[in-house]
């Protein structure tokens, strides 16, 4: 038995071109927000504790930053996905076979 896929509002390239749009834009502000984050967070270290070693520095810099851009371009693909209404088009299998 064949199952159908429902097709993707993604598939469309209009919309998929507006999603990705929307997806890139929202990078950029958290870049912009994950860089003041990290510049801001070296200078309080600074302030509170003086020059430590320049590696504490770099690897502060580079643990906030990875883990801020990490979880801003996750979450903006969980976004992109609901907001486009792809979640919605998924055939569950298991429960095509429980109504029947």
């Amino acid at each position: 038995m064949a199952y159908m896929v429902p097709p993707s509002p993604l598939d469309d390239p209009k919309t998929a071109a507006h999603a990705w749009a929307r997806y890139r834009r929202l990078m950029k502000w958290m870049m912009l927000v994950t860089v003041t984050m990290v510049v801001g967070s070296l200078y309080v270290l600074y302030r509170s504790n003086g020059l430590v070693s320049i590696h504490f520095y770099i690897a502060t810099a580079l643990g906030i930053g990875f883990a801020m851009l990490l979880t801003s371009a996750l979450m903006g693909l969980v976004f992109l996905s609901s907001g486009t209404g792809h979640d919605g088009a998924i055939s569950d299998k298991l429960e095509e076979e429980r109504n029947r």
